[in-house]
């Protein structure tokens, strides 16, 4: 981040007086702020984590406990990232319009949303559910905002660190519905993990312009050709074909998940080896694209393969 991008995050100060809407516009930017569709993968992992650790026996009250408060959180956290980015979001085609760059919100308005969210969620949680599901709720926003965030203008390493906030989500649905962690959280938890990185890598090449465009390093440096990137690709998809079948091994689910997980998984690795062999928009298109449908079918199916208790 640029000192004068810094010195903005310090002092709150926006580069754009802000447009001053009706109360539905208001409302609608404030939603954005929480980038819906991640919170919404983040509940769905929440909910089928704690489904599989409950052995389809569930309290639908904790369930919803449980829901909301991991969704406060995680609102929160992603507001906040949208503060403490602001300005380079303004440099980026993909999010000028977000709600402070296009001045929609005031960055006060936007910092003290994500806190109240951030604390809301996590003490919901600790009141409602269990000080684990809420201190892990509670490290899922401190590494995406304190780790993460900071990282994607200094290291490659922060493609790494930025799974780790949409992966402890099963974690978080695991040990709410066993007021504890084992081996099959671990496992769920790197599965959603090692999914998201395909995902995000194909979006880094997509975006490639936009992002050397502010300093971001999503993608593998000097790699004007897509090479490396498309290796890192199979090597993940690799891994998380391996370790998806472990939910069976385990004995938390079935085999009908296990014909699925494998068909899914040879399915992501041959997009990928694609994408590894010629490096196009299409072909990382396609690896994007491919990873959204893949996490809900995965999800999809331990539910429908869960061993019931």
């Amino acid at each position: 981040m640029s000192q004068v991008g810094l010195a903005a995050v310090v002092s709150g100060t926006a580069t754009q007086e802000p447009v001053r809407g009706n109360s539905l516009a208001r409302a609608k930017a404030y939603y954005e702020l929480t980038k819906p569709g991640i919170a919404l993968f983040v509940v769905i992992t929440v909910s089928v984590s704690y489904y599989v650790a409950a052995a389809g026996v569930l309290d639908l009250m904790r369930v919803l406990h449980t829901v909301l408060g991991a969704a406060m959180g995680t609102a929160g956290a992603l507001a906040l990232n949208q503060y403490v980015e602001r300005d380079l979001d303004a440099r980026m085609k993909r999010t000028k319009t977000r709600p402070l760059p296009s001045g929609r919100l005031r960055p006060t308005e936007a910092l003290a949303f994500g806190i109240v969210l951030v604390v809301g969620g996590v003490g919901y949680l600790f009141w409602q559910v269990g000080w684990i599901p809420a201190s892990l709720t509670l490290l899922s926003a401190a590494a995406y905002i304190l780790a993460y965030t900071p990282l994607k203008t200094r290291s490659y390493i922060a493609t790494l660190v930025g799974a780790i906030p949409g992966a402890i989500p099963a974690l978080i649905g695991w040990s709410a519905a066993t007021e504890g962690l084992a081996v099959g959280a671990f496992v769920l938890c790197a599965i959603a993990f090692l999914w998201q990185l395909p995902h995000v890598l194909a979006l880094a090449w997509l975006l490639r312009e936009d992002y050397e465009r502010v300093g971001f390093f999503l993608m593998p440096p000097t790699d004007a050709e897509g090479g490396r990137i498309g290796k890192h690709m199979v090597y993940h998809s690799v891994s998380l074909l391996t370790v998806s079948v472990f939910p069976t091994l385990l004995g938390l689910t079935g085999l009908y998940y296990l014909g699925g997980a494998i068909v899914l998984g040879l399915t992501m690795i041959a997009v990928c080896v694609g994408a590894a062999r010629d490096m196009t928009p299409g072909h990382a298109r396609r690896v994007f694209l491919y990873s959204l449908l893949y996490q809900p079918l995965l999800l999809g199916l331990m539910v429908i393969d869960t061993i019931r208790s």
